[in-house]
């Protein structure tokens, strides 16, 4: 019975996993037809539009909503413009610019900035673990790019992502200082800042590209974005997240990079050297050590 009660978690957990690495291969699809900023600010103002009934209908929920003070306000806004407006903006420019596996991996870096930034702003001294997985992440990332070949386009799309992970980086900081304390709970933290950051990216997107021409098809893969890997599957991992500790989510979620690569090769034929392969192996076991705290 328990085997049961913790294969259940597991499994829905890896799914949201494979929805999150297939979440890669439909931007990558939908960028032919929309500008990546104007995507981004669709996909998750539609999935914050899909959040509202949820929000409203629940009593605890809109009380909570209209409690929120104006520091709980304006830290929400925050998070809102750093992880979506510019983390979403910059991982939708990036894999306009750049494939989607080395997009995967560099937003891996974000748990090692996240380790160092934490002494500092948290007060949360890495393990030795840790510090080996930084400095083993920092190897796999030069083992992945030693053999790139960089044109203009990629190195465009590397500086965007390198903002986009510090962004990212600076945002889980903010997320974790806000759920740390819990006064406010995941759904009304979720809900407030991509309610913000969204209608940022939409307004940017439609002054610089204008309205954009989209067809039943992509039309479909927004809907999908925003309605299954984006409302459904972060529900099911906040849900998943009361049973598994935060080592099993950490390895569920580091498969990601491999799921991606797979896709990738199978969807869009990006082929992955033995080079490439190999960073991509140390820098996922690194990412993993660096979540993991038992180790003083």
């Amino acid at each position: 019975m328990k085997r049961n009660t913790r294969l259940i978690p597991i499994s829905q957990a890896l799914l949201v996993t494979f929805l999150w690495s297939t979440s890669f291969i439909i931007i990558k699809w939908g960028l032919v037809e929309i500008p990546p900023v104007s995507f981004a600010g669709i996909r998750y103002f539609i999935a914050f539009l899909f959040f509202v009934p949820w929000v409203f209908i629940k009593s605890s929920y809109r009380t909570e909503l209209i409690s929120l003070n104006k520091s709980d306000i304006k830290r929400l806004i925050t998070l809102g413009i750093i992880f979506y407006s510019i983390t979403q903006g910059a991982q939708f420019l990036g894999l306009y610019y750049l494939p989607s596996v080395t997009v995967s991996l560099m937003l891996n870096f974000t748990p090692i900035i996240v380790a160092i930034a934490g002494i500092f702003f948290l007060s949360e001294k890495p393990t030795i673990l840790q510090w080996i997985g930084v400095i083993g992440f920092v190897l796999g990332i030069i083992f992945y790019f030693y053999s790139a070949n960089f044109n203009g386009g990629k190195i465009i799309g590397v500086i965007i992502m390198v903002a986009g992970v510090l962004a990212n980086s600076v945002s889980a900081l903010l997320g974790r200082s806000i759920n740390r304390e819990a006064k406010i709970s995941p759904i009304i933290v979720t809900f407030v800042s991509m309610g913000i950051g969204s209608l940022i990216m939409l307004i940017v997107g439609l002054i610089l590209n204008g309205i954009p021409q989209i067809s039943l098809k992509t039309f479909g893969y927004i809907i999908w974005l925003s309605l299954i890997n984006t409302t459904v599957a972060f529900t099911i991992w906040n849900h998943t997240l009361r049973n598994l500790t935060a080592m099993e989510s950490s390895i569920i979620n580091g498969t990601m990079l491999i799921q991606l690569a797979i896709l990738a090769w199978f969807f869009l034929g990006e082929e992955i050297t033995i080079m490439e392969g190999l960073g991509m192996l140390i820098a996922a076991i690194s990412a993993l050590l660096v979540q993991i705290k038992k180790w003083k």
